[in-house]
């Protein structure tokens, strides 16, 4: 798993930056060549210069002047391309993070509503922030080290073998033992940072919930029981953390005094050699020898210590790759929604606004029918679970003709939410039909769908912005007159006008300074600026109290005409005027029929209306 999620990493950085990579690594080569380079002149120099010259009354020091020249220009050279590779890789960074969170924030707009119902939001968030800085380092800096420690390695291995082959050997057995202890400690380590991600994930989800729900929290007294949580949740991402960081803390100084003890030896062999007069082994080369000797241990070290930083960011990036791999909501309508006009009696497509739409319809035979939106949806014998073997309806058919007012009643839990998910196909059904102006809706592309359904929620949620953009987000292209005429009709327009910067007035926070009542204002003001041909009100008017009730329902009623409208409300006084209402039980519907003749029944209907029973 780790290969695999390192390779595809790997592949997305070079899939846009390869050529600022290839840059990179030859920056790395040419550093690492002059690095050799300098340490070779110490042979000369010893050899060369320093011995000749011991007990010459007059030493000539021109040509020691030029080598020195000479080396100085190497060393200046690698300075220079260290330096501009780490200014390349910078970019490169930043470019990618920029690039791989975008695709991410992309590829997450395109998923279900399942997926965010089954997983915690602050773990969403964390792959956004903690998984994905984990990733900078290892692209700023561990990838950019470990090619230069391996290059480095493989230069000076060359190097050493051209000045003493016995000695070359002799650290080639004393790296291999300090690869076996690095390749041991760090897949130890490696492990718990797996883990460690995980619980960084569950603690940020769990501190998101505890945000969001801190009113709960406080009316019920459970600040203790939300520590105490917490305190559990901190203490396991504690202990994986430490086991993480024991290893990885421990590998660098096992690795650094395996090195020395290798300088050490090839020290006394080498000297011995060299007095010895074995191999040709001068002290200049030896001197020059045992420095390599520790370019050649100090990469490993390096790369060890890189391995915390590697094993993080597989870990985050496993995470991401998870996300990633979320299947995207399956779209396979090919019916789309498209703007029409009458010529002559007949329905011709046009780009003008002309408040007439229709179904652009394509058939087999590659003709196309345009089928004039009316707004008559119709759900038959319909099955639905959101996990397959747990059917939450039953068996539920209903028949909205356009310009319908059709409103659903019943108890918390018996499937009125969830009929208006299923029209906006949030969800798939398992069994039944659900048709739009006679189009079965799984034909019907889901954008189209859900823009020709106005939705008011009974949770309304507002967006950072001035509540003319909150407005707004109705129809992006809808003028500030629109908007303003929206907000008349949802009778919000008076108290936008009383705020300090009136339509102007900035929101934060879910529209923390407003009322409920206000925010589900602005709302309804929202889907009106929107003008669809078909309206879901789920609980639109729940938190209004009911003297501005009695003001929004008057535009509610300029809003719902001529269009199909689908209402859910505990509110019972709200829907006597509808059409149809549909008395729901356990996920199927029990009694349905208009006020009047629901009341001549005196069944459930009756008794909720009556206050014979109340309404959970």
């Amino acid at each position: 798993m780790k290969e695999r999620t390192l390779t595809r990493l790997l592949k997305l950085v070079f899939k846009n930056y390869g050529w600022h990579c290839l840059i990179v690594f030859l920056c790395i080569i040419g550093s690492a060549f002059a690095t050799v380079q300098g340490t070779l002149f110490m042979q000369s120099l010893i050899d060369d210069y320093i011995m000749p010259m011991i007990g010459v009354m007059s030493p000539n020091f021109s040509g020691l002047l030029k080598a020195l020249l000479r080396v100085g220009c190497f060393f200046g050279m690698g300075i220079v391309l260290s330096y501009g590779y780490q200014r390349i890789m910078v970019n490169v960074t930043q470019g990618f993070l920029r690039d791989l969170r975008n695709q991410l924030f992309e590829h997450m707009e395109s998923l279900p509503i399942v997926f965010f119902d089954r997983t915690a939001h602050g773990d969403i968030m964390s792959v956004y922030t903690n998984d994905i800085d984990t990733l900078r380092q290892l692209i700023s800096q561990s990838l950019p080290q470990l090619a230069s420690s391996s290059i480095t390695i493989i230069t000076v291995f060359i190097s050493m073998l051209t000045l003493s082959i016995p000695l070359t050997c002799l650290s080639v057995c004393l790296l291999m033992v300090m690869v076996m202890m690095s390749q041991k400690i760090g897949g130890l380590s490696g492990q718990y940072f797996v883990k460690q991600q995980q619980e960084v994930g569950k603690m940020n989800g769990y501190i998101e919930e505890m945000i969001s729900g801190q009113k709960v929290v406080k009316v019920f007294n459970h600040e203790e029981k939300a520590i105490e949580d917490f305190r559990v949740l901190n203490d396991e991402l504690r202990e994986s953390s430490y086991q993480a960081h024991k290893f990885a803390n421990v590998l660098m100084p096992v690795t650094v005094q395996i090195g020395n003890i290798s300088y050490i030896i090839c020290a006394i062999v080498g000297a011995i050699l060299a007095l010895n007069g074995y191999d040709a082994l001068t002290i200049g080369t030896l001197v020059s020898f045992l420095t390599l000797n520790k370019n050649f241990n100090q990469p490993v070290g390096q790369i060890s210590q890189q391995i915390n930083a590697v094993a993080m960011a597989q870990a985050g990036a496993q995470r991401i790759f998870h996300l990633m791999d979320q299947q995207s909501e399956v779209d396979e309508g090919t019916v789309t929604l498209c703007r029409v006009e009458f010529v002559d009696g007949k329905m011709v497509e046009t780009n003008r606004r002309t408040g007439h739409w229709a179904w652009r319809h394509p058939r087999k035979d590659g003709s196309v029918e345009l089928v004039e939106m009316k707004g008559d949806l119709r759900l038959e014998n319909v099955d639905f679970g959101y996990v397959d073997n747990r059917m939450v309806l039953h068996d539920v058919s209903v028949f909205a003709s356009p310009g319908e007012k059709i409103a659903f009643v019943g108890a918390t839990g018996a499937g009125k939410t969830t009929i208006t998910n299923l029209i906006n196909r949030f969800y798939d059904i398992q069994k039944g039909t659900i048709t739009y102006d006679g189009i079965d809706i799984k034909l019907i592309k889901k954008d189209d769908l859900r823009r020709s359904l106005g939705v008011v929620l009974q949770d309304t949620h507002l967006f950072t912005g001035t509540v003319m953009d909150n407005i707004r987000y109705g129809r992006l292209d809808a003028t500030d007159e629109e908007c303003i005429e929206a907000a008349r009709l949802a009778n919000a327009d008076v108290f936008i006008r009383h705020l300090p910067q009136g339509y102007q007035t900035m929101l934060s926070g879910d529209g923390a300074s407003l009322s409920q009542g206000q925010r589900q204002l602005l709302a309804i003001a929202r889907a009106a600026v929107a003008n669809p041909p078909a309206l879901i009100l789920d609980e639109a008017t729940s938190s209004i109290d009911t003297r501005t009730e009695a003001l929004v329902q008057k535009g509610m009623d300029e809003l719902m005409k001529g269009r199909t409208t689908f209402v859910i409300a505990h509110r019972l006084s709200t829907i006597k005027n509808s059409d149809c209402i549909m008395v729901l039980e356990q996920g199927r519907i029990i009694e349905r029929g208009n006020h009047t003749s629901l009341m001549k029944e005196k069944g459930k209907y009756y008794q909720l209306y009556t206050g014979m029973i109340e309404m959970d």
